[in-house]
């Protein structure tokens, strides 16, 4: 052998080289990749809301066989369980083959987005134009928010104890709203401010009317007429606006993105993409030998906080629930298992190649991407995966065929993120982070990897069967 063809075999044999994944795609894989991703994109344009994603998802979780779970029921091998923790956050099990002392495998996800919520006293008129005002939740760029059309979605509780939900602009024949720009010709003072600074929040103000109610002659006519037909369609008063969950959202609906439509686009993907994976994998699985576990989290965007919230007792008391039925402490349960925080990282963008460390970064293409760690410069906020279970779940792709790669978030000194992997970690359950690349993270409109959010689906299924 030349000694050329010695250092190429070296090089093969040495070097980490991962590969772009159409460089090895097949027939099959491309058909299966087109039937997940259309099923993706109608959970996409569903869920919109943290509520809406959680309905969904539990009619998803019936149709395949899951039935509610109460404290009590008796369970065994093969049963496939749900509880829905207010409305806004869901956990999912199927019951394995092995005692729950050896441990559960669980995939935990997000489902709530940054979003505009509406205040709690927000519709007001000024100078014959009516508003809602907004409390923008999660880390967005204000900017990006201004003249986009946006659908306003919800659920008011009554007084009564009822409660409505609200959709408008999500249907073709639906009127939508928007936040309205400064004129470029007018802008010479806001052009010089920072991008942060140049929208206010106190400016994310919805235009949600201009008709004054006639055969009236009294003050606010505009927003009079908004709330009559709020109410003729509602049934609500101004009032209802104190109890309500109402917020605004970009009306775009998911789409195939490029010529050769590889991506998809869309709002909310962050965390949605990784949800709906975790959720379509445990459907889809049958008899595991260790208990499979999704959960889908809300408050993730806001530090996970809340009784919907990753931190919250509730994921706790739902599997000490379960461990009761064999009699399994529940610390002894945790000590013994597996999680995958599966949420998204920031995929390799070549226009703003400063603030990526490139050997480091995510690709599209590549396939779901392992990060040992999350938070921001020194690791703060990480859970800082182990070498061994790094190292488990190379194999187990490999083993699986489920295209991955390793990645950071960003620089170092640029700033950083967190997911629910910390709070999990602090649970004593051995936890890494595992997700689909995206494109303009956080944005009202995020792009995604096709490709990567199938190899999502394959890896989480393989995580679920894991031993």
């Amino acid at each position: 052998m030349s000694e050329k063809n010695v250092g190429d075999a070296l090089r093969k044999s040495l070097f980490y080289a991962p590969k772009n994944g159409f460089d090895t795609w097949s027939a099959d894989d491309e058909a299966s990749c087109g039937l997940y991703c259309e099923d993706y994109k109608k959970f996409l344009d569903e869920g919109k809301t943290e509520r809406e994603a959680a309905d969904f998802a539990v009619e998803l979780a019936k149709a395949a066989g899951f039935r509610p779970y109460i404290r009590g029921m008796e369970l065994k091998t093969g049963d496939r369980i749900f509880r829905e923790n207010r409305g806004k956050s869901l956990m999912l099990a199927v019951i394995g083959e092995m005692p729950l002392k050896r441990g559960v495998n669980i995939a935990a996800a997000h489902i709530d987005a940054p979003r505009l919520d509406l205040k709690q006293n927000p519709l007001y008129e000024d100078s014959e134009q009516a508003f809602f005002k907004t409390h923008y939740y999660g880390g967005i760029r204000k900017y990006q928010w201004m003249a986009i059309p946006l659908e306003l979605r919800g659920h008011v509780s009554l007084r009564d104890g009822g409660f409505v939900r609200v959709s408008i602009g999500g249907d073709k024949n639906d009127p939508q709203f928007t936040i309205t720009d400064l004129l470029p010709h007018l802008a010479a003072t806001q052009n010089k401010k920072t991008l942060a600074e140049a929208v206010p929040g106190e400016n994310l103000n919805i235009l949600v009317g201009s008709r004054p109610f006639q055969d009236d002659t009294g003050s606010d006519r505009v927003k009079l007429t908004v709330m009559q037909m709020l109410n003729e369609k509602y049934g609500i008063t101004e009032e209802d606006f104190i109890s309500a969950e109402l917020c605004a959202v970009p009306a775009f609906m998911a789409r195939d993105i490029g010529i050769d439509r590889s991506m998809i686009g869309g709002y909310g993907q962050d965390d949605r993409v990784c949800a709906y994976a975790a959720l379509a994998a445990i459907l889809a699985t049958g008899t595991p030998r260790k208990t499979a576990v999704c959960m889908l989290a809300d408050k993730e965007e806001i530090g996970s906080e809340g009784v919907t919230g990753m931190r919250s007792a509730a994921f706790d008391t739902f599997l000490s629930d379960i461990c009761h039925s064999e009699l399994t402490p529940l610390r002894i349960c945790y000590e013994n298992s597996h999680c995958i925080s599966a949420d998204v990282t920031a995929a390799y963008d070549p226009k703003f190649p400063d603030v990526y460390e490139k050997r480091n970064s995510s690709k599209l293409n590549y396939g779901i991407s392992l990060c040992k760690f999350t938070g921001s410069r020194g690791k703060s906020g990480a859970s800082d995966a182990s070498a061994e279970l790094v190292a488990r779940m190379r194999f187990l792709f490999d083993q699986e065929g489920v295209l991955w790669q390793m990645a950071e978030l960003g620089k170092v000194d640029q700033g950083g993120g967190g997911t629910v992997a910390m709070f999990m970690a602090q649970r004593n359950i051995d936890t890494i982070d595992a997700g689909v690349p995206v494109l303009s993270m956080h944005a009202p409109f995020e792009v995604v990897s096709k490709l990567e959010c199938y190899m999502t689906f394959k890896g989480m299924n393989a995580f679920y069967e894991m031993i």
